[in-house]
């Protein structure tokens, strides 16, 4: 199941950095707000390789995230979280890390005569 979501960045959080029983670990998040009538704040993150693109977002910047909702249950407590994905900003190509390796997406041809 993804989701997608656009609107503004308000901000982008600290990176997060630890060792856990897998290894290294980095995390950073960052906040969106809809451009709906009643806009929502939405707080994205983003973990290991994927965090290096939340780098390149700043405040006031439209984007479009597609994104994963995870919850996992830890002592009897749910946590929920919006794994971003893709991260498209203003009229840019996205850009998917599938393989570790950021790369453009392509427009696609199109052989509509319209």
């Amino acid at each position: 199941m993804a989701l997608e979501i656009s609107g503004r960045v308000v901000a982008v959080l600290p990176r997060q950095e630890g060792t856990s029983v897998n290894g290294r670990w980095t995390k950073q998040g960052f906040v969106v707000e809809t451009d709906d009538r009643y806009p929502k704040k939405i707080c994205f993150v983003c973990w290991n390789e994927r965090a290096d693109d939340v780098a390149r977002l700043q405040p006031g910047m439209q984007v479009t995230v597609a994104f994963d909702l995870e919850s996992r249950e830890y002592n009897g407590r749910w946590y929920t979280d919006a794994r971003a994905w893709r991260i498209s900003v203003g009229d840019q190509p996205a850009v998917e890390n599938t393989a570790g390796a950021a790369a453009p997406v392509a427009p696609e041809d199109d052989d509509l005569p319209f």
